[in-house]
């Protein structure tokens, strides 16, 4: 399985359309051009793809209505606007509801390749958190599902913290649900009408911190053909949140630290100093405590981003919230998967509750999806059903017994049987079945070179 990314290019003007897709193709990606919005829906129901270019205004379904269905169906799958000069702002609004970048018209070679570079680079590390569910009955105002003593601390904080300007740094191990907190903030503060822009610090390069944090001017470097707002500009009036801040460069600090200070910045490329109407909320899984005490981490820095600080539980301390997570999952999750009436067995929530979930309720969610499509038919499932799925995926601590088969041998088999079954389950649709098993569509590809699957 080669690096090459798959582009999917749709645009109803097939000269330009042929001409981007020819583009992408010489520089190394393998790029389909489609001429409308549903021919884009049923490329992308046969084949996976690991970005999306689209216009905006296109016969039938539009461009943003394309949007709307790829961040429902893959919220973890990029997708790049294009637009003329006359609606940028229809551009702007893309992005605040999800888009990864926007590109002008008409575009040039460097500004294709330059802008499909940084999404992609930022797409391979970022890892989607779990899709926003329905509110269940369990679920409490702030999206927060559980009673437990220390959620409800953390939910205390929330709704202290939330009608003030004050910076938040929310802590808390990958797949406690940061970015949910953070989300909660904004709600239920004053700013709740305005956007929430977020950018994932750990997924850009150096290079591109600053050009994604305060925008550019024309000119500002090759391929910068136009002046493009930042994400400071796109959360204007609402609220900027800074995933794993944690992982900022040296330099990258500095200029953030300027910008929690000042509350001003500059475009890249200009000199007209603006000021940021934003409240800022950051994020990480890493103790910046002890990143200050080796060098990694400034400390003023530090200081400015936990003014108020948050942290965020692991599921394994809160256990008693593991069953009522369960019945959240199973009720949202099971409606979207054809199974609207399935509940678990009470012998079969206590075993789920005495597993580990290093991943947290990321993991859980992802368990718990699986586990409805792969399991057998019938409204009750039961613990036996669950220790065969936990044994498949790994998250069960029994000891195996001992036989002339290596380990290597037993956990291959174990792959090729859940990826076959997913693939099954999902009806041969391989961006579902990567779903099902809580990896990414790259990861199932090249699983399924490494397992002999790919040609089936």
């Amino acid at each position: 399985m080669s690096d090459t990314n798959a582009i999917l290019v749709v645009d109803d003007d097939e000269a330009v359309g042929r001409v981007l897709a020819a583009l992408l193709t010489q520089d190394g990606h393998k790029a389909t051009w489609v001429n409308s919005t549903e021919a884009a829906l049923a490329t992308m129901e046969k084949r996976a793809f690991d970005l999306v270019v689209s216009d905006v205004r296109m016969p039938g379904l539009s461009g943003l209505e394309l949007l709307k269905l790829v961040r429902a169906k893959s919220p973890e799958l990029p997708v790049i606007i294009l637009t003329a000069h006359g609606t940028v702002p229809m551009a702007v609004e893309a992005m605040r509801d999800g888009a990864a970048d926007f590109m002008l018209k008409p575009f040039n070679r460097e500004e294709v390749l330059f802008t499909v570079k940084k999404v992609l680079a930022a797409s391979s590390t970022e890892r989607a958190a779990p899709p926003q569910q329905p509110r269940a009955k369990n679920e409490t105002a702030d999206g927060m599902v559980g009673r437990s003593s220390a959620l409800d601390e953390a939910r205390g904080l929330i709704r202290q913290a939330a009608p003030s300007n004050a910076t938040v740094l929310v802590l808390g191990e990958t797949g406690t649900g940061k970015e949910l907190a953070a989300r909660a903030l904004h709600a239920l503060s004053p700013r709740a009408k305005g956007p929430f822009v977020r950018l994932n610090c750990g997924a850009l390069p150096e290079s591109l911190f600053e050009s994604e944090l305060f925008g550019y001017e024309k000119g500002a470097f090759t391929g910068a053909v136009a002046r493009k707002p930042g994400r400071v500009e796109l959360a204007e009036g609402g609220t900027l949140f800074l995933d794993e801040v944690g992982e900022l460069s040296a330099a990258s600090q500095v200029k953030l630290l300027r910008l929690l200070q000042e509350k001003e910045f500059e475009r890249l490329g200009g000199t007209q100093t603006l000021k940021a109407a934003v409240r800022v909320i950051a994020a990480t899984h890493r103790n910046l405590q002890e990143r200050v005490q080796t060098g990694e981490f400034r400390e003023d820095l530090y200081y400015r981003l936990n003014v108020v600080p948050i942290s965020l539980p692991p599921l394994r301390a809160r256990r008693e919230d593991v069953p009522e997570l369960v019945k959240h999952f199973v009720a949202t999750l099971g409606a979207q998967n054809g199974r609207p009436k399935v509940v678990l067995a009470e012998d079969a929530l206590h075993l789920l509750s005495s597993q580990p979930w290093p991943g947290n309720v990321r993991q859980l969610q992802n368990f718990i999806e699986r586990l409805l499509v792969l399991s057998p038919p019938g409204d009750v499932i039961d613990k036996v059903t669950v220790e065969k799925e936990l044994a498949r995926a790994g998250a069960d601590a029994r000891p195996v017994e001992v036989s002339g088969e290596s380990l290597g041998d037993r956990r291959r088999d174990a792959e090729k049987q859940a990826v076959e079954e997913a693939l099954q389950k999902a009806r041969g649709n391989r961006s579902v079945a990567a779903r099902l098993l809580g990896v990414s569509r790259r990861t199932l590809y090249n699983k399924l070179d490494t397992l002999g699957l790919a040609q089936e």
